[in-house]
Formats: C-alpha cells, structure tokens, sequence
C-alpha cells in the first residue's frame, strides 16, 4: 500500500500540490489527470523523492519514504522506478547500455563506472527489449531511434530496476497515435503483472481507456479520485475547468488519440447535414 497523507509541496510562495491524501493498493493501474501546472508531475517526484514534501508525508508498507536518506533512499528509487516524457536516455550510448543502466543503483560503482556489466544483466536487457518489440535495435545509439522506440527503451530500463512500482510522467505527451498506444498497452501489461503503474496523463480518453482509476488535480488538490464511469460532466469540469474540457479531448483526438471517441456527457456538434440549411 503506497500512502500519501495530507501532503504539501511548496516552491517559494507557490504552492504546487496542496494537501493531497491518497491511498493506492499495490497492483493498481492509476491515471492522474488534469490541466498543466495542476500538480500531477510535482506529485510523482514527491513519491519517487526527486521532490521532498513540505508538508505531511509518503508511506508504502509501513516505511515513511518521505524521511528516507542515503543507502534507504535509492533502494526506494530502485523499486519506484521513473519515466519521464523526455526519455532521459544517454544519446550517444548503444540502446541496451542504457537499459542495463537501469541497474545501477545498488551494484559495484567500479563497475559501473567501467560500465561492465554481466551476461545474466545483458541477457536481461535483452529479454526486456524483446518484450517491447525492439530488441533489433540494441546496438544501435539511443538518438538512432525515433520518439516512440526511445520511450519503450525507457519502459526497459525501468523493468531492469525490477521494480514494485512505475510512475509514469506523461509517457505519451510527445508520441503519435500508433506508438502511444504501444507504450500504453506496455505499461498496461507490466500492470498485469502486479506492478503498480502510476501515470500522469493529459487526456481524459487514455486514462479511461487504460486505468482501473482515476484522480482528478486541478490547482494542487485531489478534486476527483474514482472510477472511469464515475467521471461525471461536472466533475471532469472541475478538472479542466469549463473552458479547458473541450480542449481536453479535441487535443487527445488530434495528437495521442487512442481511441477517439466522444464522451457520452459532452454535448455533441451536429454535422454539416444534420443543420438546418
């Protein structure tokens, strides 16, 4: 169980995530969605320590991950392993270098250092990138690759870390439709494997496609948190704001659409036929 208990994030006199208390059970698949500048990333650094909180604190079975420090801090960061929208892979490095580095954290700095890694490590990489249909690019360098590879090589490195949870920070932001889906459809089946996937997502189609649960952020706080069925017209306003949920899904529609389907609750514009002449 993953807690997060009337937590606070300040930067300066911003306050970017406002007294947020959450409970997950491990094994869930998690969609935060909301408006940019709602909180959802800062959230996510708090619960893998990139962000300290400021106030209240961070719990996952029964360790206050929020007070970690040293040797009990990057154990916490091995297995609440990180992807980010940017991929953060070492461009000039050999695809399957970059997902062994995955497994950095708690090896021999030596040899890390020398970037010497084991048959058992390489075979490892190998089978994650297999499993991410993209094992035929292992030798080749990261920047070689396009957007949605590289994501998928992110997804690998994060499985080297063998970890309990992923958080997952607007994984498809910058794919198009084809590869967000293939990323999706990854982290869902990793989720099917009883590791709990947390992930930021800017439209609502995605999160309701993929996520057995949905929290809703807007100005910092949890405004919503439910199931896909519960996410009612007034709520998803509450999310994005009246002006914002239409440009919610007409964006998801244009660019990391998945299935793109109109919503029952929103209101639908007739077609040139269907108007009065």
């Amino acid at each position: 169980m993953l807690r997060i208990s009337h937590v606070t994030r300040r930067f300066g006199d911003k306050v970017a995530v406002d007294d947020v208390t959450l409970e997950i059970p491990q094994g869930q698949m998690v969609g935060i969605i909301g408006r940019s500048g709602a909180g959802k990333s800062t959230l996510l650094r708090m619960i893998n320590r990139l962000n300290d909180v400021s106030d209240g604190f961070i719990e996952y079975s029964g360790v206050k991950v929020s007070q970690l420090r040293g040797v009990e801090l990057r154990a916490w960061q091995r297995d609440c392993a990180m992807i980010f929208q940017q991929f953060n892979l070492v461009p000039r490095l050999d695809v399957i270098t970059n997902v062994m580095l995955g497994r950095l954290n708690g090896r021999n700095p030596v040899m890390n250092l020398l970037q010497l890694f084991t048959a058992e490590e390489q075979f490892e990489a190998l089978k994650a990138l297999e499993r991410l249909d993209i094992a035929q690019t292992a030798m080749q360098w990261a920047q070689t690759l396009s957007g949605g590879q590289q994501q998928r090589v992110a997804i690998a490195r994060a499985l080297m870390q063998r970890p309990k949870m992923i958080l997952a920070d607007e994984p498809i932001a910058s794919l198009d439709p084809r590869n967000a889906q293939i990323v999706m459809d990854s982290l869902r089946d990793i989720n099917a494997e009883g590791i709990t996937v947390i992930t930021n997502l800017h439209t609502l189609d995605t999160a309701r496609a993929y996520c057995e649960r949905i929290v809703g952020m807007a100005a910092g706080k949890v405004v919503f948190d439910g199931t896909p069925d519960e996410l009612t017209t007034d709520v998803a306003r509450a999310i994005y704001g009246a002006d914002g949920l239409k440009e919610a899904f007409s964006e998801a529609m244009t660019s990391t659409a998945l299935a793109p389907v109109t919503p029952a609750f929103l209101p639908r514009t007739p077609t040139n036929a269907q108007q009065a002449p």
